[in-house]
């Protein structure tokens, strides 16, 4: 019987189908927002395993404003092509502009 209450991966995924085309968030940022500041890793992972197409992981990034360097199945190349795609520039050190690009969050939050 799957349980009624939503992973923390399902809540991270709906924040991230919130996050406007051209915009991005911090891994952290999303942490912060489910009520669990210190899990920007579980984030990290939770974007690692979308398994749905409905799913922008690629909008969610550090919070230095980079691509993170994941494990062996990682799509750094992807997540750049996807984010340009929708208007997102990086500069020359590979980072983008948070006054530009940060998305300032969810309007009303569902916590765990």
């Amino acid at each position: 019987m799957k349980s009624l209450a939503p992973s923390f991966y399902d809540a991270a995924w709906e924040l991230a189908r919130q996050i406007p085309v051209g915009k991005v968030a911090s891994y952290g940022q999303i942490a912060t927002w489910l009520g669990s500041p210190r899990a920007s890793r579980a984030v990290g992972y939770a974007m690692f395993n979308v398994q749905n197409d409905d799913v922008p992981w690629h909008r969610v990034i550090n919070a230095k404003g980079e691509i993170s360097i994941g494990g062996a199945l990682h799509r750094p190349e992807l997540q750049r092509e996807l984010l340009e795609a929708e208007g997102v520039h990086f500069n020359t050190n590979g980072r983008i502009d948070w006054r530009l690009y940060g998305w300032s969050g969810p309007r009303r939050l569902r916590r765990l």
